[in-house]
């Protein structure tokens, strides 16, 4: 084939649909790796937020009454924390009514 004899219709169609196809490829593979990547940002971002929430409801519950939550459930009842018991585990360790609490938050590993 050279420069001067010209392509039948079909195949210059096809041409042009192949290289759609491989644009539309990488583009898909372009979202699904960005996907998977915010959702991991996210899952880290979790344990972070229902720390700062705990610490905040704990500090809150001082002010207010004058002493430190004596449990957790104390916590989930009068001051709305609500998380999620199937990936969290919250460790919570009253001292007494004047010391601060110790917590600990455990992510769970995912169940294959």
């Amino acid at each position: 084939m050279n420069r001067f004899t010209r392509l039948d219709l079909k195949t210059r169609i096809l041409a042009r649909i192949n290289y759609s196809m491989v644009i539309f490829a990488a583009i898909i593979i372009f979202f699904i790796v960005a996907i998977t990547r915010f959702s991991g940002d996210r899952a880290a971002n979790q344990k972070e937020i229902l720390t700062d929430a705990l610490n905040r409801d704990i500090v809150h519950c001082y002010s207010i009454e004058g002493m430190y939550p004596p449990s957790l459930e104390y916590i989930e009842e009068h001051y709305g924390l609500s998380y999620d018991h199937e990936r969290f585990i919250i460790d919570y360790e009253s001292i007494a009514s004047n010391l601060m609490p110790n917590v600990t938050v455990i992510e769970k590993e995912p169940e294959e």
